[in-house]
């Protein structure tokens, strides 16, 4: 594989990365209520679900999603009632204006951490736009051949180093803001803020048609 495929590759990644979407807006709703480690536990679980998105593309497997109209409905509508119920989730927290706890016994931390990982792996691994830059994009800077899975999973790789250290860092500035946000007024806004826009992004996957 050439450096120049590598550079275009990280690119095209890069900017799918750093675009506005639903990855972003739950790190914005996890880190100030559960901490930056929940914060990452969210990031890791991104990660996660590329590598699933990258060995399905891989493996060929995919190609179900765009060959079969039903499977591709089925996880898309999946997708969409996952986003609108975190959200739905968001806005009911707001109204109730659940008080911030300043002691979280070590259990309770743990199965919070599982919970932020299991929410970042989802969000990614039913978001059919995901399967759609591995299906479309991907393959084109791979090139075809009996040897060709070793490169593959190296985009893989790279695409997750690009969002390990873009929301890593949006976790480290959230978590700076912490202090800030700690307020029950500012995480009652911050909830239901979060919450609409997760409930917006679960409407717009609902209506999201392949190009």
């Amino acid at each position: 594989m050439e450096l120049s495929q590598i550079l275009a590759f990280c690119a095209v990644a890069g900017l799918l990365v750093m675009s506005p979407g639903p990855n972003g807006v739950l790190i914005a709703k996890t880190v100030p209520s559960s901490g930056r480690m929940a914060g990452l536990a969210n990031v890791a679980g991104f990660v996660a679900a590329f590598y699933l998105h990258g060995a399905l593309s891989i493996l060929g497997i995919s190609l179900i999603l765009v060959q079969s109209a039903t499977a591709f409905t089925v996880v898309k509508y999946l997708g969409a009632a996952y986003l609108c119920w975190i959200g739905l989730q968001a806005l009911m927290a707001s109204l109730k204006g659940n008080q911030i706890r300043t002691k979280v016994a070590p259990v309770r931390r743990r199965r919070r951490l599982g919970k932020a990982f299991f929410e970042g792996f989802l969000t990614n691994a039913l978001n059919p736009k995901v399967s759609m830059f591995y299906l479309a994009a991907f393959p084109q800077f791979i090139e075809q051949g009996a040897g060709s899975a070793f490169p593959a999973f190296f985009l893989v790789f790279l695409h997750s180093i690009l969002n390990a250290v873009w929301f890593g860092l949006m976790v480290l500035m959230f978590g700076h803001l912490t202090n800030f946000a700690g307020s029950a007024r500012f995480q009652r806004g911050l909830k239901a803020v979060t919450g609409l826009v997760f409930v917006g992004f679960g409407l717009q996957l609902a209506s999201y048609e392949p190009g």
